[in-house]
């Protein structure tokens, strides 16, 4: 039987996403406008639009749809806005990012996930997205600071390079702690050294590569 992805995606949107206290019109048009199940593996095509972190090659996952709802809302990104994405992952977030943004850089560390998505993102027509492979936690940085940085893993605290890629009066989304109960966080930089904190909800997401504390020493 074929699955209608149309009606699939309404009722995500309906159902999930709305429920959820996530009533801003211009993400809810994003999400009914964008084809999810585009940037899902085949395999788990149908599950595209269900509750669930979708699997990816790598041990990644797709965050949930009402989590990606609950992220695009809380930024409230303005389209003179450029965004850093740490973990392109499936490219799902990166288009949602690009529709809603001047422009999007996107670094993967995993090349099969940066290819794929290279790939979808193309198919779909979106040009104002730069890719990069490299590991943000070590080495790869930006060429400059942005207005947004959106972190699609979880690390234990916020790293403080991360910091600086942000923009005096921007934003970053990061999910910080530890399994099974890490929060999301939207972090506003009112200047160079002051920071207001939005606790937005409770999740769970895979680390990113290379982002473990180091073991504390016992005496």
């Amino acid at each position: 039987m074929n699955m209608n992805f149309d009606q699939a995606r309404f009722n995500m949107v309906e159902q999930q996403i709305r429920p959820w206290e996530v009533l801003d019109s211009k993400v809810l048009s994003l999400l009914e406008a964008i084809h999810r199940e585009d940037f899902v593996p085949v395999r788990y095509r149908k599950l595209a639009f269900a509750d669930i972190a979708v699997p990816l090659p790598c041990d990644q996952v797709m965050m949930r749809p009402k989590i990606e709802a609950r992220m695009l809302q809380a930024l409230d990104l303005k389209q003179d806005e450029t965004v850093l994405e740490i973990g392109t992952g499936s490219g799902f977030v990166t288009a949602c990012l690009s529709r809603l943004a001047k422009r999007v850089v996107s670094v993967e560390i995993f090349e099969e996930l940066h290819r794929e998505a290279a790939l979808k993102l193309n198919d779909q027509g979106i040009n104002n997205v730069e890719l990069f492979i490299g590991d943000a936690m070590s080495g790869w940085q930006p060429e400059q600071a942005h207005d947004v940085v959106v972190v699609t893993g979880s690390v234990p605290v916020v790293p403080e390079q991360f910091k600086g890629w942000v923009n005096p009066g921007g934003r970053m989304f990061i999910v910080t702690g530890n399994s099974p109960a890490m929060h999301a966080r939207l972090l506003t930089r009112l200047d160079v050294s002051e920071w207001a904190e939005e606790s937005l909800l409770e999740t769970d997401l895979p680390r990113l590569l290379n982002a473990e504390l180091p073991p504390e020493f016992e005496f």
